[in-house]
């Protein structure tokens, strides 16, 4: 799950996807945006068919966030 999310992120914001660990924060190390972690959020629940709750993105500061919380779901 984790090289699928940084695939994703990378394609979005053009950066490298070996540069994604499950460290890597969203905002700060990869430059995002609010607008380009909805839009992340967006695509991720089309790929996976699963619906991340309101509650939860408060809580996705890292990939390895996003990855526990897929997988939770």
């Amino acid at each position: 799950m984790l090289e699928e999310i940084a695939k994703m992120l990378a394609e979005q914001l053009d950066v490298d996807p070996a540069t994604i660990n499950e460290n890597t924060d969203i905002i700060k190390d990869l430059g995002a945006d609010s607008l380009d972690v909805v839009e992340l959020l967006m695509t991720l629940e089309e790929k996976t068919g699963k619906t991340i709750p309101e509650d939860k993105v408060a809580e996705l500061k890292t990939v390895g966030d996003i990855v526990k919380v897929l997988e939770t779901l």
